[in-house]
């Protein structure tokens, strides 16, 4: 099963407000900044239409109004949706060229210590980790967690995001019993935040694909079972709001349960999510 690929909205975003820093000063270029909510809810939308190229474009507009205004916060945001967008599509010279500037931001910036700097890290940390690169991504995923113990209660959402995503590279250097307490803590987590079913699920057959790889598709069965079954009771929870994140999270379900032979579910839930991108 492969990563979230993306985190929520509110991930991106500082309590103590990142975007209203009021850093100028009178020896410094004035600052125009650009309107993030504004930018996020259109990228929400791109998302939800599963518009890919439409969301690329929209961020390199931003981008430009960003640096044009410079607005290195704004530019921030956008460099950190970026990655995850180039991430998702594939495009590893955009989404490595996405990771320095953010990085090179938060330093700039002096940004260590806060919720954007683990956020920023940990992004970074899951584009090393999909092109291949887990020595380095685990690295990153060790930063951003050091920073969010600093910021946030153990149980925000935030934190089981991490946990999924640095097991996933965690099980690729074989260290399994690291990755499956990263899995444990993140299962729990996301099972006493309401709406949290979609990436308890997702926990769930990331867990199941590491049985496999520690043990063995024949000699993990019932585990792998296991995890299938408390899945799918996630993914048709009839309280899930039926949304843009919802089809995505069906539509990268789908093919592990077609991979472990549950061919009728994969369809189905394939089904929702091209239903939903239909009326988006």
């Amino acid at each position: 099963m492969s990563d979230k690929n993306y985190l929520d909205r509110e991930d991106y975003e500082e309590p103590a407000c990142l975007l209203c820093m009021d850093r100028e000063k009178k020896d410094e270029a004035p600052v125009t900044r650009i309107d993030v909510g504004r930018v996020l809810k259109k990228l929400d939308e791109h998302f939800a239409k599963n518009d890919y190229e439409a969301a690329k474009r929209h961020l390199n507009f931003w981008l430009t109004e960003a640096r044009f205004g410079n607005d290195e916060e704004g530019e921030l945001i956008i460099r950190n949706e970026m990655m995850g967008l180039f991430r998702k599509i594939g495009e590893k010279e955009n989404a490595y060229e996405a990771l320095e500037n953010a990085i090179n931001l938060l330093d700039k910036l002096s940004l260590e210590g806060t919720e954007i700097y683990g956020t920023t890290y940990l992004n970074a940390a899951t584009v090393l980790k999909a092109f291949g690169e887990p020595e380095r991504s685990i690295d990153f995923f060790a930063k951003a967690l050091s920073s969010y113990e600093k910021r946030l209660d153990r149980g925000d959402a935030k934190f089981a995001g991490l946990y999924n995503n640095m097991a996933l590279t965690l099980v690729d250097l074989g260290r399994f019993d690291e990755a499956f307490r990263c899995y444990e803590d993140a299962k729990n987590i996301m099972s006493e935040i309401p709406g949290g079913s979609l990436d308890e699920a997702i926990t769930y057959l990331n867990m199941a694909d590491a049985y496999e790889k520690r043990d063995g598709l024949e000699k993990a069965a019932e585990e792998i079972n296991d995890c299938l079954e408390k899945a799918e009771s996630l993914l048709n929870n009839e309280a899930l709001e039926k949304n843009g994140y919802y089809a995505f999270v069906m539509e990268k379900c789908a093919p592990t349960f077609r991979y472990y032979g549950w061919f009728a579910f994969a369809d189905e839930i394939e089904e929702r999510a091209k239903e939903i991108y239909e009326r988006a």
